[in-house]
């Protein structure tokens, strides 16, 4: 049975609802989780989840779950660029399997500091792990095969109307507030009149109009490509250019094309979209359908507004990325985690309504970033165009591909080795952190620099006794005492207590922490986020930086 009442009623089971609802379960926080698809995702859709979103796994207790799934321990996450599949190899960016990934993580520091690696996964078995904790969590309903027929924010609460997509049974649900993560075409958005902003298509060579996703069971590839196994396969040449994903390492993948001059959505059959695979692969092999679709590449869209009164909105509903970075989804996890503790600080009374206008104060810029940094992939990739000698074996050939071996080879390191587009999102100028005065660090895709300024990840650290910090962290807020003579806690417990907050007091008197943070005294959010450190300019009394980072002042 559905509930009729809850806190929270989420529209989507996709990523994003799935995340919030296992943030606000986890808070002791009521949610009912409405999705109108039959289950969790089907086709494979986004294939990688980055670091941060892996440490908010490792939060929450179910990162080694989500490691284990999609590709086996040793098979390489290598991103390589063909002429065909079956043809050349041009050239080839290397990573570590995701066995490796988890005895690498321990010796890796500066850009790299962080309590995991991404993983190469594909969304629909992530989807599965997210569903499958949400619905033990007491509170949380979860419910496909329903959709929002209608819904009203009073000012005081949401009432709804949702219905079985099936049978049309309709059943009412109040709420305190919804969240709308129900795709680029959100019906919670358009009752709105939002509109997306930003680039909607741009015209490239590849990644620059109608793509076509095939998912599909190829065993015989391996046999067929002459090359070492790889995560991600890109063909480069004239006819057709193709990106393609392994998805469970033994013979099912992700393949996407562009359509070209003259091919149209309505016109592909089963049989035309293989051949299409075929031209890629650049031989005949036996290969199955499990399903297809279109969808439009080059976009890099934000919607003018997140929130609207008792009514929040993320993920695909507010911003619409071209997949080059791997960020769409993963920017729609921390929409999640950014609105979750939120919610349930003001539902429990702990914080006023106030606090939720700082989800789009701090999300927005946040995906302008994002799918901006998503297009400069977009251009670098798309742009780049195949020359005529490139597939010939002629000594003009061998130079095509040895130049084009290069431009690419510096595109792969660009676009896969992002720790600072993955952990370096910053809240600057949110109205619920406080502002130091010191510099920004500065903010590219492929350096990422740890600073213990408030409105941005915490720095982490390894431990001497081989914890990670975060480990060491509070699930909800946590202060930091650092150095040799790190502050008073006393103080900040009292004032936490007063507000209902449960505060832990870690003491760290590791000298790298210290030196990251500059500072004796750090309050850390339960996003993992900074919102106070102590300094000249801002220590102020305890009482003053809870009150402000709950939204009370």
């Amino acid at each position: 049975m559905i509930p009729s009442s809850a806190d929270v009623l989420i529209i989507g089971g996709g990523p994003c609802g799935l995340m919030l609802a296992n943030e606000l379960g986890r808070r002791g926080v009521t949610a009912v989780v409405v999705d109108q698809k039959a289950s969790t995702a089907f086709n494979p859709q986004a294939n990688a989840t980055q670091a941060r979103s892996m440490e908010h796994y490792r939060r929450l207790g179910f990162v080694e779950e989500v490691r284990a799934m999609g590709l086996p321990d040793d098979y390489p996450t290598d991103i390589a660029y063909f002429t065909r599949y079956a043809k050349h190899e041009i050239t080839r960016f290397r990573l570590p399997a995701a066995g490796e990934a988890r005895r690498l993580i321990k010796k890796m520091s500066g850009s790299w500091s962080a309590a995991e690696l991404p993983h190469r996964v594909s969304q629909k078995f992530v989807e599965q792990v997210l569903r499958r904790h949400a619905e033990k969590l007491p509170g949380i309903s979860v419910n496909y095969a329903w959709r929002l027929v209608s819904f009203r924010d009073t000012g005081e609460r949401i009432e709804a109307r949702i219905a079985n997509v099936k049978s049309g049974d309709e059943r009412d649900v109040t709420a305190s507030y919804l969240f709308g993560a129900d795709g680029p075409r959100s019906f919670v958005r358009r009752q709105y009149g939002y509109e997306y902003g930003g680039e909607a298509i741009a015209a490239r060579d590849f990644m620059g109009g109608r793509m076509h996703a095939i998912y599909l069971s190829a065993p015989d590839f391996y046999k067929a490509c002459p090359h070492p196994k790889a995560w991600m396969y890109w063909t480069f040449n004239r006819e057709r250019r193709a990106l393609m994903a392994s998805v469970d390492g033994k013979g099912e993948f992700a393949f996407h094309t562009q359509l070209r001059e003259g091919e149209s959505d309505e016109a592909i059959t089963d049989d035309s979209a293989l051949a299409m695979f075929e031209q890629a692969m650049g031989t005949k092999i036996d290969a199955k359908i499990l399903s297809r679709d279109t969808w439009l590449a080059g976009r890099a869209l934000v919607a003018e507004k997140f929130q609207n009164g008792r009514v929040l909105l993320g993920g695909d509903a507010v911003h619409l990325f071209t997949p080059t970075g791997g960020m769409g989804y993963n920017t729609a996890i921390e929409d999640a985690v950014n609105a979750g503790w939120k919610l349930a600080a003001v539902i429990k009374g702990q914080a006023p309504a106030a606090l939720l206008d700082s989800y789009e104060a701090e999300r927005r810029p946040v995906a302008i970033r994002n799918t901006g940094n998503a297009r400069k992939f977009a251009d670098s990739v798309g742009l780049y165009r195949a020359t005529p000698a490139l597939e010939t074996d002629t000594a003009a050939g061998e130079a095509a591909r040895r130049r084009a071996g290069e431009y690419l080879g510096n595109h792969a390191r660009a676009e896969f080795n992002i720790p600072g587009f993955t952990l370096g999102a910053r809240y600057d100028g949110s109205p619920i952190v406080f502002e130091d005065g010191s510099p920004p660090p500065p903010d590219g895709p492929n350096v990422y620099v740890p600073t213990g300024k408030p409105g941005g990840r915490a720095p982490h650290i390894w431990l001497q006794d081989g914890r990670s910090l975060y480990d060491t962290f509070g699930f909800y807020w946590t202060l930091l005492r650092l150095g040799p003579r790190p502050g008073d806690a006393a103080p900040f417990v009292a004032a936490a207590a007063k507000r209902g907050i449960d505060l832990a007091v870690v003491d760290c008197d590791d000298e790298e922490a210290y030196d990251l943070y500059e500072t004796d005294l750090a309050l850390i959010r339960p996003d993992q986020v900074i919102a106070w450190r102590r300094t000249e300019l801002t220590d102020v009394p305890a009482e003053a930086v809870i009150a402000r980072a709950l939204g009370w002042e």
